[in-house]
């Protein structure tokens, strides 16, 4: 018989060079409002899957498509405002 092991020491060695840096956290801090928007629509959709929508699953998805689209232009917003110069500085 054959025993299965894990390689948890070969996979885990690696760690501590695996970790984000701080600038990727603050890109996904920065993030944070679109992905839950997304996961907030994900979540509409999947419950309409086995149902035929209705008026409230229609208007559910439709409030959750225009979170994600605001919360996209926010980020494109705050995005541009980080990258533009400064003008007449």
């Amino acid at each position: 018989m054959t025993h299965i092991v894990t390689v948890q020491d070969a996979v885990t060695a690696f760690a501590d060079f695996m970790e984000p840096t701080d600038a990727e956290l603050d890109a996904i801090e920065r993030e944070m409002p679109l992905i839950l928007a997304r996961v907030d629509l994900l979540d509409v959709q999947i419950i309409t899957l086995d149902r035929t929508p209705t008026e409230l699953d229609t208007r559910r998805i439709r409030r959750a498509r225009n979170r994600v689209l605001n919360e996209r232009r926010a980020l494109a917003n705050r995005a541009a405002g980080i990258t533009l110069p400064e003008v007449g500085a």
